[in-house]
């Protein structure tokens, strides 16, 4: 069994994903717990009344909608009693058996799974903490279920890869293959509230990957000076295709007045993550001094950094857009600072090109010829500290750390050249 757990800000979302799967019956709803009816009775609204009053109770809390996922191996049949067992004991475990909870058994995926939607908010309004509630609470009740009710074992099977989320757990939208509207859908739930975007050409750089494009329409059409917003399905190629969906035709409603709250949140929130992206790119043109704006984009890619281009018709690049899907934030060029901007980082690489006894490398590296052995012993002892920095990168120190050791860098560099 593998557990995942999602800390929200909308208990509405999460709810209304799984009443959307159980609208188009791929999904049904087989046990509550803490609710004042019985499970068949409940409607939509006893729902979202029960969990919003205890939201309501502390409104400091912005992560207070809890959504978890307790998926099982392909070759096991579990009948309804058992999985209702398996939730009240996994739900008792982590601390929240008190909580009112729904429990939906999903049917849109190669292996069984169920979906419980409750929040960390209790009767008091105190908050139930979440932090490392997977690697402790959770890891423990999951161990222990698997020996109780005689699960496949998560760690000594493939269960554990194939069903851990990972950073998008979706698939490139392919036309004419599923509902449209559902489609779209299934991308909005997995980026809307995961990344931090903080306008429309920075959510589309993410969309666009998936085949999906948020769309204004044209300035002066209706739906621009309305405020509306369509979703579209793209082919491969980029080009619009099929009916556009209404942003208000979407069930968790991903309007324009929503993106806008999204973008001042997230304008705020991935300000700490901008550093990694900097000093990724740093880092690669330091190491490899001579690539292109190409070479680079594949090396930071590897470290988790997505380079989405802008170009025109002629081939002119004219915006870059940084997509970090470790720390699932997104950022314009220019946000970042001038010196990645489109233009600029075409210049950074171009001029990196230029034979090593030129001035201008000379300067930019803080480099000499090198023509002692003391002096290579100096380069490669250079090298091995940059490796310690990058080793540090990727596991997404703090910036003070990141940032203090990049000076240092470029203080060592600059006293050696003094010296020569």
């Amino acid at each position: 069994m593998v557990a995942v757990i999602k800390s929200t800000n909308s208990i509405k979302n999460a709810l209304h994903y799984n009443e959307n799967k159980l609208k188009n019956e791929v999904a049904k709803l087989i046990h509550s717990s803490g609710f004042a009816k019985d499970t068949e009775q409940l409607g939509f609204s006893d729902k979202i009344r029960t969990l919003e009053k205890l939201t309501s109770l502390n409104e400091r809390t912005k992560l207070n909608a809890v959504h978890i996922s307790l998926n099982f191996d392909v070759s096991e049949k579990i009948p309804v009693e058992k999985l209702q067992q398996i939730a009240n004991t996994y739900m008792e475990r982590i601390g929240f058996t008190d909580q009112p909870y729904l429990v939906y058994e999903h049917h849109d995926a190669g292996h069984p799974h169920i979906h419980i939607v409750t929040t960390n908010i209790q009767r008091d309004g105190t908050r139930i903490k979440m932090q490392n509630i997977g690697r402790n609470q959770s890891e423990k009740a999951r161990k222990e279920i698997e020996k109780e009710y005689k699960l496949v074992k998560a760690q000594s099977h493939h269960l554990n890869q194939v069903y851990t989320l990972k950073p998008v757990n979706i698939q490139k939208v392919q036309y004419g293959r599923s509902d449209t509207r559902r489609a779209i859908t299934n991308v909005l739930d997995a980026i809307l509230p995961n990344y931090k975007y903080a306008s429309l050409p920075e959510l589309n750089a993410v969309l666009r990957q998936f085949n999906v494009f948020a769309d204004r329409g044209k300035e002066g059409s209706r739906t621009y000076n309305n405020n509306g917003l369509l979703y579209r399905i793209l082919t491969d190629k980029g080009e619009p295709i099929g009916i556009p969906i209404k942003a208000s035709a979407i069930y968790n409603k991903p309007t324009l007045k929503f993106l806008n709250e999204r973008f001042i949140q997230n304008q705020a929130d991935r300000q700490k993550h901008k550093l990694r992206v900097r000093n990724t790119v740093d880092l690669s043109l330091i190491r490899n001094p001579k690539q292109s704006l190409d070479q680079l984009i594949k090396s930071i890619r590897q470290e988790g950094i997505q380079v989405v281009v802008r170009q025109n018709q002629q081939g002119v690049i004219y915006g870059l857009t940084y997509i970090d899907h470790q720390s699932k934030c997104v950022f314009n060029g220019s946000d970042l600072g001038k010196q990645y901007s489109a233009n600029q980082m075409q210049e950074r690489c171009a001029q990196k090109q230029t034979p090593p006894s030129t001035p201008a490398l000379k300067q930019e590296l803080g480099l000499n010829q090198i023509s002692t052995q003391k002096e290579q012993e100096k380069l490669i002892s250079s090298n091995n500290v940059i490796s310690k920095i990058m080793e540090k990168l990727v596991q997404e120190e703090p910036e003070e750390t990141l940032s203090s050791e990049l000076r240092e860098e470029q203080r060592r560099r600059k006293r050696k050249k003094l010296h020569h």
